[in-house]
């Protein structure tokens, strides 16, 4: 079904003149864009089943993986906010959730004592390590196994292009 805000007004799209500034979806394109909405939001539902399994959340999970694959397990909470995608404030807030259950510490950095560095403790390596397995295998049940691994491939290539145009200096890495 077409929603008011992604297809034209009646009689918007018979226009010869081409005079809308809007490009609007046609209907191959409202059908595949609303299907990526419902994938999109299906998995991170059941992503975040999986997750909650190990009292973790999606964002609390990401961190800890990003510190896990960090040099030492840490790093600085600007880096951090930048690679998970989060604002300062939010980043703050999930830490402080981590630092509380023991599976994080903050500290000031050595280098510089204005900057603040987040460390993957060793129980919070353990959590990540116990959860992996359940985020990992429900992303090959959920996702890879509702594809050819060249459909997967060909996915990733073409959100790589979108994340590119967005964040175009690579901030945001995953």
């Amino acid at each position: 079904m077409a929603s008011v805000a992604d297809t034209p007004p009646t009689g918007a799209a018979d226009d010869p003149t081409g005079a809308s500034p809007t490009r609007w979806l046609d209907v191959e394109e409202q059908q595949a864009w609303r299907s990526y909405l419902r994938a999109v939001r299906l998995l991170d539902e059941e992503m975040r089943r999986g997750l909650e399994r190990h009292g973790l959340s999606h964002p609390e999970y990401e961190i800890l993986v990003r510190l896990s694959e960090s040099p030492e397990r840490k790093a600085r909470m600007s880096e951090l906010a930048s690679s998970v995608v989060s604002s300062r404030s939010r980043l703050t807030h999930t830490v402080a959730r981590l630092q509380q259950a023991g599976l994080v510490d903050r500290r000031a950095c050595p280098d510089d004592r204005r900057g603040v560095e987040c460390v993957l403790t060793d129980e919070g390596f353990a959590a990540l390590d116990a959860a992996a397995h359940t985020h990992v295998e429900d992303v090959r049940t959920l996702l890879l196994d509702a594809m050819t691994r060249e459909e997967f491939l060909a996915l990733g290539r073409s959100l790589s292009k979108v994340a590119d145009r967005i964040d175009p200096q690579g901030l945001a890495q995953v």
